[in-house]
């Protein structure tokens, strides 16, 4: 089984999956966004933005397949993919597949994602670049916002702003995992 967790940069995706993985030790934690670093090196990456490379949405999907079939363990997967389009290629190929997928989207407001990405620091040793990853997240707020009216129907939209724990809570229970 896949746990992705969807949300806007800033909605606490990485945060609530540290939290699953602590009450869910024996899951495999992995991160789509590492596929796309390394696309990133090999080749050209369209608008800036590695989903828009058509392999990424591919290797996303074949190596979140590959861990569940390898290791027969929970795959939580923080990352967002607000664009029906690549979540519909991403999440088609995981059914095609057979792998059951539970998708979560942390619903949280503008105003809420605009001050947790002011105060967040990812890359304090490079302040030119963190500030950079900063103005990437806030320029992509009102586009993740507006993804909750366009989510795939099996999504379930969470509370973002909810603390961490009641948000691990509901996860589990949806999943059957509690």
């Amino acid at each position: 089984m896949i746990i992705w967790i969807n949300g806007a940069f800033g909605s606490g995706k990485t945060t609530l999956v540290t939290e699953l993985h602590r009450r869910l030790p024996e899951a495999l934690v992995f991160d789509p966004e590492d596929v796309g670093y390394v696309l990133r090196g090999i080749v050209e990456v369209p608008e800036g933005n590695f989903q828009n490379i058509p392999l990424w949405r591919r290797q996303v999907a074949s190596l979140a397949q590959g861990l569940v079939e390898e290791y027969g363990r929970p795959v939580l997967a923080p990352m967002t993919v607000v664009r029906r389009q690549y979540a519909d290629e991403i999440f088609g190929a995981l059914e095609k597949a057979g792998v059951p997928v539970h998708h979560f989207f942390l619903n949280v407001s503008a105003p809420v994602l605009e001050q947790r990405l002011h105060d967040r620091v990812l890359l304090p040793e490079d302040p030119e670049r963190d500030e950079a990853a900063r103005r990437w997240g806030k320029a992509r707020i009102p586009e993740c916002v507006a993804a909750v009216d366009s989510l795939r129907e099996d999504t379930v939209v969470l509370d973002g702003e909810l603390p961490t724990d009641e948000l691990a809570a509901l996860v589990l229970e949806r999943t059957g995992l509690a």
